[in-house]
């Protein structure tokens, strides 16, 4: 059994249909903390903050122009503009629509655009923003190496919840190795329409089991909710976290769609292996799970 997600260029998909998850899985009193001032502001304090609580937000870590070029790269693959580009996901409950829908509605029905770095020079741009390099540069002491790009969609009302993960339990990578999510936010992300939860330092608790239930993900009673932190970003806003943080997102209840960007980061110096022993770790048909 392979949980790894499959990131490959291929035609379209869609997404398996939603299950219903608890209302209080999530909580929405408590905001993430941040940093302004861009890139360039980084200190070894907000380096020190990463390690210890694993994620940093920077506010303004992008221009309005850049985000304004990343959508524009963005829709110009959505929208079927070049067509040897297929990695294209959809809402379930959308995709039967889709090729009957106009193309500003059948940008509302999807779910995720992957491997688009070599499509769309736009969006490989912000994966290789100096700033950008310099951060993942301190956080992991090594060169940072691009190994996974995707633009992830929360379409108004249609959006579906991303169950709590740890992103290391997706991929074939040694135990240890310092993985490094990057969101980018390229509209506003809100409680409302789906933002980013994350529970600070759980990093440093180690692999947890996942399971196939609503996604691969973390068992739903495991889950620490008491220390749920929301993550809402201004577009152009930008949030690193280590792969063992558990992480997940609500649904879009909202009107609003929300966009963004997101890249997964190795060091150099990591080493791969192989499924089954990423599968020992984070869980297989020998672990008995019971949620």
């Amino acid at each position: 059994m392979n949980q790894q997600e499959n990131v490959g260029t291929e035609d379209v998909v869609n997404t398996p249909t939603p299950i219903p998850y608890p209302d209080e899985l999530y909580r929405f009193d408590t905001v993430a903390n941040s940093i302004t001032g861009g890139f360039s502001s980084v200190s070894k304090t907000d380096i020190d903050y990463f390690h210890q609580n694993g994620y940093l937000v920077i506010e303004d870590a992008f221009t309005d122009k850049e985000i304004e070029e990343a959508l524009a790269g963005m829709v110009y693959l959505m929208d079927g503009k070049k067509p040897d580009f297929r990695a294209i996901q959809f809402e379930s409950k959308l995709a039967k629509r889709k090729d009957e829908m106009k193309p500003k509605e059948r940008r509302d029905a999807i779910r995720k655009i992957f491997n688009f770095v070599h499509h769309e020079a736009r969006l490989k741009a912000l994966s290789e923003h100096a700033g950008l390099i310099r951060v993942l540069e301190q956080i992991m002491g090594d060169t940072p190496i691009l190994f996974q790009d995707m633009a992830l969609v929360k379409p108004p009302l249609h959006g579906t919840e991303k169950p709590w993960h740890q992103d290391c339990a997706y991929f074939n990578l040694a135990q240890g190795t310092t993985v490094v999510g990057v969101w980018i936010a390229l509209d506003e992300a809100t409680a409302e329409n789906g933002c980013m939860h994350i529970i600070p330092g759980s990093h440093n608790e180690g692999p947890m089991i996942h399971f196939n239930r609503r996604d691969w993900q973390i068992c739903d009673t495991d889950v620490p909710i008491d220390r749920d932190t929301m993550v809402p970003l201004s577009p152009g806003g930008c949030l690193f976290w280590h792969g063992l943080l558990h992480h997940g997102s609500p649904v879009n209840h909202s009107s609003e769609r929300r966009r963004a960007l997101q890249f997964h980061y190795k060091p150099a110096s990591s080493d791969d292996i192989s499924t089954q022993d990423r599968m020992d770790i984070f869980g297989s048909e020998g672990k008995d799970v019971d949620c």
